[in-house]
């Protein structure tokens, strides 16, 4: 198996980083953040023209039908840059799911919006929310939906289906929720929403299959946030002055940069490897728990290190590693943690015996 991007995904990659190498500095970010602002709409739209947004999209709708490989090759850059675009909320929280489950008129109504950077989507995967449905309306509360506040549109999931709310209809209402991040989310209030149903397929279904695709973008994410930070760590080492050498010639050093290294090209590799399997419709759920279980472990040790490794400068707000370290924090418990994980593996193990 070949765990290497194809030519059209190399360049999906290329272009990306070209962008981002481009839009999301330092500076820009510590601009944003003073600003509490929390999507980049200007990237956003530069993502969108590029053909970047529309990269997993059938050609029928806009977009280059290149598969589920070309998202996580963009999303690995969205964690190396620390991006603040909604990247895996609209695409594989929302858009894939509508390009597979949806009814014709709804692939036709919002793929092409996505495709050109109209539509901002997400989903509310949180457990414990309680929607009920009543003639297609929808009452209830969502609690921390990624993106809910910039969204256009959300899918929902209810015991009667999952239905796609647009966040602007009579009955929504908004409140901010902080996270770790930094990076809002929106606790959803509805009241007699009216809404519809997003295809036929059962509502397990629908978010056990968003969830698998969710959990591997996040893998994803983290593959890119662990090269950046061990990127800081490889520049900040070989600068820093200790007994007029520099520190990365320590042998405590170098070691604790190498384990780094060892996790991170791990953490890569499994992503790589569980995303390969979905983009080549293979069962992908063993890979996918293998590559969840190496981000959260690995992933906070990667950034832990990185963090370690910088001293003082490490934990300063205007030095950018803060926003890996927190990225890493928040994604490691996103959806589950590294020992539910365990636990799919240990199932599928007990299955096989």
């Amino acid at each position: 198996m070949d765990f290497d991007f194809s030519e059209e995904e190399q360049a999906i990659s290329g272009l990306t980083r070209q962008i981002l190498e481009d839009k999301v500095t330092h500076e820009h970010l510590r601009a944003m953040s003073k600003a509490g602002e929390n999507f980049d709409r200007d990237l956003w739209k530069s993502l969108a023209e590029t053909g970047v947004l529309s990269a997993s999209i059938s050609e029928q709708h806009g977009g280059a039908d290149l598969g589920f490989l070309s998202v996580t090759a963009v999303l690995e850059l969205v964690g190396e840059f620390a991006a603040p675009v909604p990247v895996l909320e609209t695409i594989v929280m929302g858009a894939m799911p509508i390009g597979h489950f949806g009814t014709d008129d709804q692939k036709a109504e919002f793929l092409p919006k996505v495709a050109s950077g109209e539509c901002i989507l997400t989903a509310a995967l949180v457990l414990g929310n309680t929607v009920t449905v009543t003639d297609n309306k929808l009452s209830g509360f969502v609690d921390f939906v990624p993106y809910g506040l910039e969204s256009d549109l959300m899918l929902v999931p209810t015991d009667e289906g999952v239905y796609l709310v647009e966040t602007s209809s009579n009955g929504v209402s908004l409140t901010s929720r902080e996270t770790t991040s930094e990076h809002a989310q929106a606790a959803i209030t509805l009241e007699n929403v009216a809404s519809e149903r997003l295809g036929s397929a059962s509502t397990e279904e629908v978010i056990k299959w968003i969830r698998l695709r969710t959990d591997s973008g996040i893998c994803s994410l983290l593959a890119g946030a662990c090269q950046a930070s061990l990127n800081l760590a490889a520049d900040y080492t070989k600068v820093r002055q200790q007994f007029d050498r520099a520190i990365a010639t320590f042998q405590a050093v170098s070691q604790r940069a190498g384990d780094a290294y060892i996790d991170t090209e791990a953490v890569r590799l499994t992503s790589r490897q569980a995303a390969w399997h979905i983009s080549a419709g293979r069962s992908a759920v063993e890979q996918v728990a293998i590559a969840r279980w190496w981000a959260a472990e690995a992933g906070f040790r990667v950034v832990h290190a990185a963090t370690h490794l910088h001293g003082g400068v490490g934990v300063d707000r205007d030095y950018p590693l803060h926003r890996y370290f927190l990225m890493a924090r928040q994604l490691e418990l996103t959806l589950g943690n590294s020992e539910e994980q365990l636990v799919i593996l240990g199932d599928l193990i007990a299955n096989q015996a």
